[in-house]
């Protein structure tokens, strides 16, 4: 008889159907993601119906493919972890049915992961050994959140955002410059050969000694520029290319400071000498620059979720190993949340 001793993962939290197979060293055998962007691109964004129904067809070819990219069988599964939380709730029900229906066929334990946890702990498989305690910034499409990493599994909420999330402003602004879909990766691109000086928006809450975040108010005042720049109507197309690059890195710039003092306060105050930082906007050069000169400033480690980790994947939820040494198996009942908050 084979040792059952692989970790497969699924990850359906929003718009990307994604399977995974990790062994027991946390080695990751395959990392199977399959985008919808060709899908929602018309739209501008996540529409949550045409997210679950595309889930749908696609689970099982995923799941197929990452056991087969590994070179394994069902029966060397010696558990399933599905990522239940948060998210959109009609496409974290796809990837929950397939991983209980695995679960009770092959008689092995289901793991509840809690998807932004699992975005730090892809900090850990990038840097390839412990990383916890840390301090740890999930910044994404839907989740703007810092946490006191105690442990592997053990998170405790600092702040988070009051209204939208970075990713979604970097989104909704790349959408009010006219420029295409994905938002933030073509922000970015636009930021390069913009002046990240050449306007001072707001850097909501920076001087606040609460840990939460604010970016509703940053994405009006790029509306204003933009519409003070074509007379008071929202002509994006009209806008001159130089005008438009400064006004990405402008409204980029300022995104990325609020996240960096952010962090720079949260270690400060619980004394903490490692930041972790994961989820889609940690992609960001910019970012990343500047969370290097902060390691630098405030003689701490940061390590940053490597890119393969930073968008949704499945691959993340290899802390399920750590779940599942503690004893921590769910139920057949396990039900779905939009809520980041777990409750153990």
């Amino acid at each position: 008889m084979k040792d059952r001793s692989l970790l497969l993962a699924i990850e359906s939290t929003c718009d990307e159907t994604a399977a995974a197979v990790i062994d027991r060293d946390l080695r990751v055998l395959s990392n199977v993601v399959q985008s919808q962007d060709d899908l929602h691109r018309r739209f501008g964004g996540v529409v949550p119906e045409v997210a679950s129904r595309a889930h749908v067809e696609r689970i099982i070819p995923a799941i197929d493919e990452a056991l087969r990219r590994a070179e394994a069988e069902l029966d060397d599964l010696s558990a399933i972890a599905v990522t239940s939380r948060p998210g959109l709730v009609g496409s974290l029900l796809v990837g929950l049915t397939a991983a209980k229906t695995l679960s009770l066929v092959l008689d092995v334990p289901l793991i509840d992961v809690n998807h932004v946890e699992a975005h730090l702990f892809a900090c850990r498989m990038t840097a390839g050994r412990a990383v916890f305690p840390a301090i740890g910034l999930v910044v994404s499409g839907g989740h703007t959140l810092l946490f006191d990493c105690r442990s592997s599994v053990e998170f405790e909420i600092l702040g988070s955002t009051i209204d939208d999330a970075a990713g979604e402003a970097f989104d909704k602004g790349a959408k009010l410059l006219g420029l295409p879909y994905p938002g933030g990766p073509a922000l970015q691109q636009a930021a390069v050969a913009g002046n990240p000086r050449a306007v001072r928006f707001p850097r909501p809450l920076l001087d606040s000694p609460r840990l939460d975040f604010s970016f509703s108010g940053l994405k009006t005042a790029l509306l204003y520029e933009i519409q003070g720049t074509s007379h008071g109507r929202l002509e994006p197309a009209a806008l001159d290319p130089a005008r438009v690059a400064d006004l990405a890195a402008s409204f980029q710039e300022a995104i990325v400071d609020v996240l960096v003092g952010k962090c720079r306060r949260a270690l400060e105050r619980t004394g903490r000498k490692t930041l972790l930082v994961g989820g889609g906007v940690a992609a960001n050069r910019r970012l990343r620059e500047r969370l290097a000169a902060l390691a630098a400033e405030a003689a701490c480690e940061v390590v940053v979720a490597a890119p393969e980790f930073c968008t949704d994947n499945a691959a993340m939820a290899a802390m399920a190993w750590e779940l599942l040494a503690r004893g921590e198996s769910a139920a057949l009942d396990l039900d779905v949340s939009p809520s980041p908050i777990r409750k153990r």
